[in-house]
């Protein structure tokens, strides 16, 4: 038998169903429902007629038919996670491999033309400097 909590936490998809399955109801019958069980499953037995058994069972039902969606729900976000997560270490690894080559051309670059990229690298310093001291000056 389905408990309370249950019948709480999944009260607004189950009121439609009940309605729908149990035309008797109306819209007052399950907007004033207070929560209890018993009084719910005594509710549609004198509108319908229907076996308390019955009710019971189509209750746990719904309460299987939703667990069930829970867990395919987790299971989606399961498997997005992952898909994430193998996505971020895809990136990282193709980005890490970026700059170890980039590193590597560089240090090519220099071996082959020290002179070159030592004046570079001077040239690149002054004006780096300059730079940061106007920008220093402003303040």
């Amino acid at each position: 038998m389905v408990n309370q909590q249950v019948l709480q936490g999944n009260w607004n998809e189950w009121k439609g169903k009940l309605r729908q399955k149990w035309g008797q109801l109306t819209n007052d019958d399950v907007q004033n429902f207070s929560g209890n069980v018993d009084q719910l499953v005594g509710l549609i037995q004198r509108k319908t007629g229907e076996a308390r058994q019955s009710i019971e069972q189509y209750f746990d039902e719904l309460a299987a038919n939703g667990s069930s969606a829970f867990s395919q729900a987790a299971e989606t976000v399961r498997n997005y996670a992952n898909q994430a997560a193998e996505t971020v270490q895809e990136t990282s690894k193709k980005t890490a491999d970026a700059v170890r080559k980039g590193a590597d051309d560089a240090q090519e670059m220099i071996r082959q033309r020290p002179a070159e990229s030592a004046a570079v690298c001077f040239g690149a310093g002054m004006v780096f400097g300059v730079v940061l001291g106007l920008i220093l000056r402003g303040r």
